[in-house]
């Protein structure tokens, strides 16, 4: 998750609260396994337990933000604070080695030293062992933060001599509202916000152009649907197919056309469901009154077989104009 999102603690306050009172009770321990799926907010909380840690003036539980040590945190530039990620696809007993080697060195600031390893799990096996020996002697005042989505790749022994910290799914209305605090619109947020769980990507998939593009083409290639089969097909060759030219993007046009025909579902069965284009509500509903829950099933389903054959290689402009007549063969007034 990306440091610059506002208040992001938030969304983990009870994984917050917890590593405060550690620190408030002098019981920080000397390591740590962050886990918990992508978009959780593992690098954030890390992020701002680690500033906590290095601050000179903290105030209750926070750190100041002005002192001498917040300030080289977030410069990138304490010599107490190392972190490590894969070198290629692993990392290397090397990269162990050279961290041992620094942490072991006098420091040029006084206080604790922290090292963060990211995608822990990608510790190779004499990689882990190196570490499992330092984790176990560690000299002075050392702390270990190992971050993770994969827990159990994490060799058991790591795992036993780490305090655990699971991170939970961030609700979908929590991550609208960040969204929607960082600037966003109610109904880019909540599309964003229904395509990823990773505030990260979401902030990124708002601020493309190409995608706004693409979510503005798959609602008017909805209404020209619920039209007729020649406006549906107008749309496609105008502005489907010279927008989308690789599969991958394709693909998602076709996951944000079914969550389209998912909120009409939830329209006319009047759910509380949240919805992926709440902006295009007012159309859903007279929609819903018009189609029969039998032929909006075989809306979906003929989304999903395109997705199939798109897997297949299928020539897209044939794809698309095979699509466009199963959805006006599922339509019918009811």
């Amino acid at each position: 998750m990306n440091a610059n999102l506002k208040d992001v603690s938030k969304l983990q306050p009870v994984v917050m609260k917890q590593l405060q009172t550690v620190y408030q009770k002098n019981r920080v321990a000397h390591a740590y396994l962050f886990e918990g799926a992508k978009g959780t907010g593992k690098v954030a909380v890390m992020r701002s337990f680690v500033k906590l840690l290095l601050c000179e003036q903290p105030t209750q539980n926070v750190s100041c933000e002005t002192c001498r040590g917040c300030r080289r945190f977030e410069s990138g530039n304490h010599p107490n604070f190392i972190q490590i990620e894969p070198d290629g696809q692993d990392i290397k007993k090397d990269q162990m080695l050279q961290l041992i080697f620094e942490m072991n060195k006098t420091a040029l600031e006084a206080g604790r030293k922290i090292y963060v390893l990211y995608r822990a799990d990608r510790l190779n096996a004499s990689a882990a062992n190196t570490l499992l020996k330092f984790l176990e002697e560690p000299e002075g005042l050392v702390t270990a933060i190992l971050l993770t989505e994969k827990a159990h790749a994490i060799l058991p022994t790591i795992r036993s001599r780490s305090q655990i910290i699971t991170f939970p799914s961030i609700p979908y209305e929590e991550r609208v509202k960040v969204m929607i605090d960082e600037g966003l619109t109610a109904s880019m947020a909540a599309t964003v916000s229904m395509v990823t769980n990773d505030l990260d990507e979401s902030l990124l998939l708002a601020k493309d152009e190409q995608f706004a593009q693409v979510r503005k083409t798959v609602l008017k290639l909805v209404e020209a649907v619920e039209t007729n089969v020649h406006e549906a097909m107008l749309t496609v060759h105008e502005d489907w197919l010279p927008l989308l030219k690789e599969k991958e993007e394709t693909e998602q046009a076709l996951d944000l056309l079914l969550f389209a025909y998912r909120d009409l579902v939830a329209v006319k069965a009047n759910s509380n469901a949240t919805y992926t284009y709440p902006d295009f509500l007012p159309f859903y509903q007279q929609r819903a009154l018009h189609i029969s829950f039998e032929h909006l099933s075989n809306k979906i389903e003929a989304i999903l077989k395109a997705k199939q054959q798109l897997h297949r290689n299928m020539n897209r402009t044939l794809l698309m104009e095979q699509l466009m007549l199963n959805l006006q063969g599922g339509y019918s007034f009811v």
